[in-house]
């Protein structure tokens, strides 16, 4: 029985080989993919009627061969168990056996069970977009006792696990110390109950594209000398910042670090982000007067999902009216989560909409239901040429060559992540003028009020079109 076991481990783990992650900025979690785009991004050397040469599909980016290679902060932030190194992953079989024997997998109260003996009772799972390669995120329905008999009955180690406000349930990290694909894993963990949601723990990057006057107030109808956002409490999630910038100056009302073991070594983006939303003095923001509570969960352009969603609890707790995430990554059901029950308080979300071009997929948070998605144009209104494009593409607004506070003095700024701070300091603006308005009131106002500048009606380049917020602040509700 052991050696049957074995076997159907071997066929189960033949067909992971092929799961990979594509390269960060080109996530690939579009709902629209079909089963033979998924075949082939995972056989990045499968050539056929549904695949290119390369192993591409139509729309779905590149799928990367061998094995997965992250940035050297995200190794040395989630290193491998002592010993541990990349892993060495056997050669398949040249036939596997056609099905699985049914081996005794863990359920509650039942005996450890040996990693090498279990079996996934659901297919392993095709993992896209960049993700930590020996780390899973799971929630699980009990105290730290059914978290440490998870992690041993699945030879699993916990390297982090916490109570999630938005998530409503205790969340874990749990470290692969051998190497097992993640998609394997996850399947392997669908076998027990207590485990109620089980994700890769993805890579996001910060969208900024590169590089003259603020010409925003301009172009969204915000009176510069009128602009305010008083007393409106605004969470940011970003990098690090400068707090010794002038235009920060009496602006940040408190930080938040979710990687305090890893040194701060940019605070550009970060800077730039709060600047443009609530700078004072000669950078002056959409709205000042605004409080920032500014939540720092990235470095060196990349953070991963846990660092997020504990970025997105402690903004939860600071009762902020906004949320501004200028970030883009794949698709994640825990994300997705988070920001529903961000959105069911009340909290206005407000994301990047992503820098990979027209044939990009969707970018998340942005393309989940209840948040802003932010696309960036130029002085002329015209859209910028590497903005993602699709139907969740809500609104315009400016964020191509603006001067922007940065960690060395100022900058000019280009990209999504700009132009959703513009939205978000516009919003603020609405609070400021009607504090009893509700998210879904300003969501509404928006959409109804922005100028046109596409195709008639929404499309998926400029959403909506751009924001016009005096006539925002005037639509009743």
């Amino acid at each position: 029985m052991a050696a049957k076991a074995v076997i159907g481990f071997a066929a189960i783990l033949a067909a992971a080989m092929t799961i990979a992650a594509v390269p960060a900025f080109a996530q690939t979690n579009d709902p629209n993919l079909t089963q033979a785009e998924i075949d082939c991004l995972n056989r990045p050397n499968a050539v056929g009627a549904d695949c290119t040469k390369d192993g591409e599909t139509s729309g779905a980016g590149s799928a990367a061969t061998g094995a997965v290679f992250l940035p050297e902060l995200i190794v040395d932030l989630f290193p491998n168990a002592a010993g541990g190194g990349e892993a060495q992953v056997p050669t398949p079989p040249s036939t596997p056996p056609a099905t699985a024997p049914a081996t005794p997998v863990a359920v509650p109260g039942s005996p450890i069970v040996s990693p090498p003996d279990l079996v996934a009772t659901e297919p392993p799972r095709a993992v896209i977009g960049d993700f930590v390669p020996d780390e899973v995120l799971v929630t699980v329905d009990g105290d730290a006792g059914a978290v440490q008999q998870i992690a041993t009955s699945f030879g699993l180690v916990v390297r982090s696990q916490r109570q999630s406000r938005l998530l409503g349930t205790t969340l874990v990290r749990f470290g692969i110390p051998d190497g097992r694909p993640v998609g394997i894993v996850l399947a392997q963990l669908a076998a027990y109950g207590r485990t109620l949601r089980r994700e890769p723990n993805h890579v996001y990057s910060l969208q900024q594209a590169a590089t003259i006057v603020n010409y925003a107030f301009d172009r969204i109808t915000l009176d510069e000398k009128q602009a305010s956002g008083e007393n409106v409490r605004i969470a940011v999630i970003d990098t690090g910042i400068d707090e010794t910038n002038p235009a920060l100056s009496g602006v940040i009302a408190d930080q938040f670090d979710a990687m305090p073991n890893v040194p701060i070594e940019v605070r550009d983006h970060g800077t730039s982000i709060d600047g443009l939303i609530a700078g004072v003095g000669a950078l002056k923001g959409m709205a000042p007067g605004a409080r920032i509570y500014h939540a720092r969960a990235f470095e060196g352009g990349k953070s991963t999902m846990d660092v997020i969603l504990s970025a997105l609890d402690w903004a939860a707790d600071q009762d902020v009216r906004i949320i501004n995430m200028s970030f883009v990554g794949p698709k994640n059901d825990l994300l997705g989560i988070a920001c529903r029950n961000a959105r069911a308080l009340g909290i206005v979300l407000v994301a990047a909409a992503g820098n990979n071009g027209p044939k990009a997929p969707y970018g998340y948070p942005a393309a989940f239901d209840g948040v802003i998605a932010v696309t960036a144009t130029d002085a002329k209104d015209g859209l910028m040429a590497q903005a993602n494009r699709g139907a969740y593409v809500f609104i315009s607004a400016p964020g191509v060559e603006m001067v922007a506070p940065s960690g060395a003095g100022s900058d000019v700024v280009t990209g999504t992540s700009f132009a959703a701070a513009i939205v978000t300091g516009a919003i603020a603006n609405l609070f400021h003028a009607a504090p009893d308005r509700s998210a879904d009131g300003i969501e509404k106002a928006l959409a109804a009020t922005a100028k046109d500048l596409g195709p008639k009606g929404r499309d998926n380049d400029f959403g909506y079109g751009l924001l016009d917020i005096k006539a925002a602040e005037a639509a009743k509700e």
